[in-house]
């Protein structure tokens, strides 16, 4: 796979609450994918799990999966009133460390790819932070 872009997303979950691949995987099953469409998620602990096979084209950030590997951490949203929720960058310390681990490893492999946030390609408020900026010196 030619890697030119490693897409941070959240996965817009409320925080504090824990959730899986096996939950993300079953979400993306009932939207009509075959499998998780990130290729990591990133757990509150910090823990760091696969989800897609590296090898197979992910399915987390449209016209760019085939030239892309997505990376998830769990949370993104708070509540906002009623049935409304706000983004809010909600990692946890753990999360931001292993999220610095992993893109170091991921851009040992791809030393070209560019670190990006989903809101870079679509209108979106994904990951809930900039990380463009945050990992420009990764």
């Amino acid at each position: 796979m030619n890697v030119k872009y490693i897409i941070v997303h959240c996965s817009a979950t409320a925080e504090g609450k824990d959730f899986t691949v096996a939950d993300i995987t079953r979400w993306h099953k009932q939207q009509g994918f075959d499998t998780i469409g990130y290729h990591y998620v990133i757990y509150r602990d910090g823990t760091i799990h696969e989800g897609r096979d590296i090898n197979m084209v992910g399915a987390h950030c449209k016209g760019y999966n085939s030239c892309s590997v997505g990376v998830c951490y769990i949370g993104g949203v708070v509540p906002a009133g009623g049935n409304l929720v706000k983004s809010k960058d909600t990692r946890t310390p753990e999360q931001k460390e292993a999220l610095i681990t992993l893109l170091k490893l991921l851009k040992l492999k791809w030393p070209k790819a560019k670190i990006c946030g989903h809101r870079d390609f679509a209108a979106k408020d994904c990951p809930c932070f900039d990380a463009t900026k945050e990992y420009a010196n990764l």
